[in-house]
């Protein structure tokens, strides 16, 4: 066997990222980790190294490619600042269960613990926000821990790990081999479990399946439909996990989450037996946890999960089932049909209250957006959809078809500043693929600078603004606690499509209904990124009621 080579830390460390499978990375680079990128330049065939222009976009775009790609999302930033500005991807990866590694490159070892230049312990720091954190001293442990830091992000229930790298540790030379490529490894449900399930399943008169989270294949998908078919059975989607069953299909009957449709709210307080497979079933998912009792549910709870820790955790379950989505699915697949089910008409009845909660709403102005986003489910179906948080996004959420597994990147966490770079990291990873960006005006400015990131790395996202010169999430809840008393929630936005044309990417100002399509095409047409800024009224704060209905409401409270 041929004695291993001595490398230096910073190559040592690119090297079994190369081993590990990575062929994508984020950075904003800073001189506390320089061997690093060095390394990077040896291995630029190999891995595309993508410089954005600030730590949270570099951040939210490796979270993007962990959602997209079921693989660890890399991110490398610098101490101090660099760390804390990425700390919101690494919490949104959490709460998101997306798996991701962020390197940070940290003060040398002689000036640790003396509060030196940027210093912060990022083990305190960042343990509540990640699954893993770790400092590596000594540079022959570098293959170790990166095996560990791929293995801990994709095991169990996926997440974030953090990687601290001294500076002085990446400038020293190790002669180490390197390790094997790390396997994920998925829990599979047992056959008693299963024959549980079905039982539950025949003896029921009103079920409904709920998917979510993470460590969804295709294949998996499809999967699960094959079992609903068979059993009749309505299927919803968790909160910001829409894109897990086509919206068009027959058996698809809405999302679980923010501003649920009430009748389908109904379906799940009432549902006798509850299968919930990947969902975590925290507060969105389960509107304040009130659709379910805690800790013992109304419902027949069947929760399906990647990690036991997870079960039990608020709701107890009838039936806990510690899988991974695919192996859960496929088993599933694989069970007797139910004869002549009870509930067999409530597939029908549930997906005919999904479509009337869809159906076009008019609001106030010369805007509609409703007919904006049918626009675009019949002109890009298919595309990647992002969007950051706030009350814009339930133009998409609600009426956009989702037709199928990561068409979707949105954030679970509700961070704001997320669409933007997300739109950035699918079109480098998925060119091929039709990329649109759904963004407030106060989201879109918390992230706008990554604009010069698409236009560097030619990456043509489409990047919709709904402009109402408000923090509208907030200026809503304003207006429902403290009526006509606004404070704090006015913006004063620049001209953005003249903010877009500055990068070199295309602007186009929408002012009514019809000039949306064509500018949607002309951007396309051009084959650069591009804004379209929609002047939204500032009435239609969401597609049920308008800024004076809400606060006339408060107004005649007691």
């Amino acid at each position: 066997m041929t004695a291993p080579k001595a490398r230096m830390g910073g190559r040592l460390l690119v090297d079994q990222l190369v081993v590990h499978g990575a062929d994508c990375a984020f950075t904003v680079p800073g001189e506390s980790f320089l061997p690093v990128l060095d390394g990077f330049h040896d291995v630029r065939e190999k891995v595309k190294l993508v410089v954005c222009r600030h730590e949270a976009g570099a951040a939210n775009m490796a979270e993007a490619y962990g959602k997209l790609t079921g693989r660890p999302g890399l991110c490398f930033v610098t101490r101090g600042p660099g760390a804390t500005q990425a700390a919101v991807g690494v919490h949104t990866a959490f709460q998101d269960s997306t798996p991701m590694i962020l390197f940070i490159g940290d003060v040398g070892s002689d000036f640790r613990d003396r509060e030196a230049f940027q210093e912060v312990n990022f083990l305190s720091m960042f343990q509540p926000l990640a699954k893993w954190v770790e400092r590596i001293d000594d540079v022959k442990r570098i293959p170790e821990y990166v095996a560990r830091a791929y293995q801990v992000a994709t095991s169990g229930r996926r997440g974030p790990v953090v990687l601290v790298l001294p500076e002085d540790m990446l400038a020293e030379e190790a002669a180490v081999a390197d390790v094997a490529r790390y396997t994920p490894h998925e829990a599979h449900p047992g056959a008693e479990e299963m024959q549980k399930l079905h039982k539950m399943l025949a003896a029921a008169t009103r079920p409904m399946a709920i998917l979510g989270g993470t460590g969804w294949t295709r294949e998996a998908c499809n999967d699960f439909l094959r079992f609903a078919e068979a059993n009749s059975l309505p299927v919803a989607c968790a909160f910001r996990f829409q894109d897990l069953v086509d919206n068009n299909h027959e058996h698809y009957v809405g999302d679980v989450g923010i501003g649920i449709n009430p009748v389908l709210a109904e379906r799940v307080r009432t549902a006798d037996v509850l299968l919930v497979v990947g969902a975590r079933l925290g507060e969105m998912t389960t509107s304040g946890y009130t659709l379910l009792d805690s800790p013992v549910p109304r419902q027949d709870l069947v929760h399906v999960y990647p990690a036991g820790e997870e079960l039990g955790r608020v709701f107890q379950p009838t039936l806990g089932i510690v899988s991974a989505p695919g192996p859960f699915a496929r088993a599933a697949a694989a069970l007797p049909a139910i004869a002549n089910p009870a509930w067999k008409g409530s597939v029908q009845e549930a997906r005919a209250d999904y479509a009337a909660w869809s159906a076009r709403r008019e609001i106030p102005g010369r805007v509609q957006m409703w007919d904006v986003v049918d626009y675009l489910n019949q002109h890009a179906p298919d595309a990647i959809y992002t969007n950051g948080a706030g009350n814009f996004a339930t133009w998409l959420h609600r009426f956009h078809k989702y037709t199928g597994l990561r068409s979707q990147l949105a954030p679970t966490s509700g961070a704001m500043g997320y669409g933007v770079p997300a739109a950035v990291a699918a079109k480098i990873v998925r060119p091929e693929r039709t990329v649109i960006c759904f963004a407030g005006d106060g989201d879109f400015l918390m992230s706008g600078m990554e604009l010069a990131t698409a236009v560097q790395y030619d990456a043509p996202i489409v990047i919709v603004i709904l402009n109402n010169g408000m923090y509208g999430t907030i200026r809503m809840h304003q207006e429902k606690h403290y009526p006509g008393r606004v404070s704090g929630t006015d913006l004063k936005n620049p001209h953005f499509a003249a903010y877009a044309r500055s990068f070199g990417a295309m602007g186009e100002i929408v002012e009514e209904t019809a000039q949306f399509g064509p500018a949607f095409e002309r951007i396309v047409a051009s084959g650069k990124p591009g804004v379209i800024d929609i002047h939204l009224d500032p009435q239609a704060i969401t597609p049920n009621t308008t800024l004076d209905k809400i606060r006339a409401a408060a107004q005649k409270k007691p």
